[in-house]
């Protein structure tokens, strides 16, 4: 299987943490672009930076590499080599998945490295310089 496309987005991300029984705010029902994840024990949102969500807890300059799909849901092993070959460079990822494709959220600061590892290992990374 040929290696994926990539696309940096530009904004930085944030990911909050709440309590399981909150309210999702309509500020993150408006963006753009935003992931909800659910269990018994919180709900996370990430969304861009310029959404403000009132959370208990949260975590800032994240940016997005989005695996350029659709991908088919039989697909094996994307997620687990992009994984690989960024965890081999220490940049930790934060991943969210919709019906077609696959979000890669990095810190901002680690950007670059994993930009470059992504390249190396024959990935085409679109987006960033």
């Amino acid at each position: 299987m040929p290696k994926q496309t990539l696309l940096v987005h530009d904004s930085l991300f944030t990911i909050h943490s709440l309590d399981p029984d909150a309210s999702i705010p309509s500020s993150v029902l408006n963006s753009p672009l935003f992931f909800l994840g659910k269990t018994e024990d919180e709900l996370s949102i990430v969304v861009p930076e310029s959404v403000q969500v009132d959370s208990v807890d949260s975590d800032e300059n994240w940016r997005a590499l989005e695996l350029l799909g659709p991908l088919h849901l039989s697909m094996v092993g994307i997620m687990a080599e992009l994984g690989h070959v960024l965890a081999a460079v220490k940049v930790a990822i934060f991943v969210v998945s919709t019906f077609d494709t696959d979000f890669f959220l990095v810190k901002d600061n680690k950007l670059n490295d994993a930009v470059k590892a992504l390249k190396k290992a024959g990935y085409t990374v679109n987006g960033i310089q």
